[in-house]
C-alpha cells in the first residue's frame, strides 16, 4: 500500500550555510519505526536528486518520534549567495513531504495508516 509522509509527518526545515536542515516528525509514536525504516540517507538522496549537489545525513531521535536530514549542497551557496528562490531552504520540508512510502497492506491495517488517494 502507499502512504503519503504527508499523512503519517510533520515536517521543518531550514538552513546553515549551503545545507538545508530537514526534521521529520511522525504524527503517532507507533508510525516512527516506519519512518526509520524508510526514510534511509539513500532513498531521501534520491527523492531530492537534481536539487541537492551533495550527499545526505541522517540523524535518529527515536525520543521525538523523528529523524533529522542534513541535505549538503542545496541551497546554491546560501542565504546571501544563492540566487534560488529559496535560498533559507524552507520548502524542503514540503518537498521531504511529498514522498510515497511502500507499506505492506497487513502493517498498513495494524497502524491504521490512511492509504494515499
Amino acid at each position: 500500500m502507499k502512504v503519503r509522509l504527508l499523512d503519517i509527518a510533520h515536517a521543518r526545515s531550514g538552513d546553515k550555510g549551503d545545507t538545508a536542515n530537514v526534521g521529520v516528525i511522525a504524527m503517532r509514536p507507533e508510525w516512527y519505526p516506519l519512518l526509520d525504516r524508510a526514510l534511509t540517507r539513500e532513498r531521501v538522496a534520491a527523492h531530492f536528486r537534481g536539487v541537492i549537489t551533495g550527499g545526505v545525513e541522517r540523524f535518529e531521535l527515536p525520543n521525538l518520534s523523528a529523524l533529522n536530514f542534513l541535505l549538503h549542497g542545496a541551497l546554491g551557496g546560501g542565504g546571501t549567495l544563492s540566487l534560488k528562490t529559496d535560498a533559507q531552504g524552507k520548502v524542503f520540508s514540503t518537498a521531504m513531504l511529498r514522498m510515497l512510502v511502500d507499506v505492506p497492506e497487513d502493517e498498513a491495517k495494524r497502524l491504521q495508516l490512511p492509504a494515499a488517494p
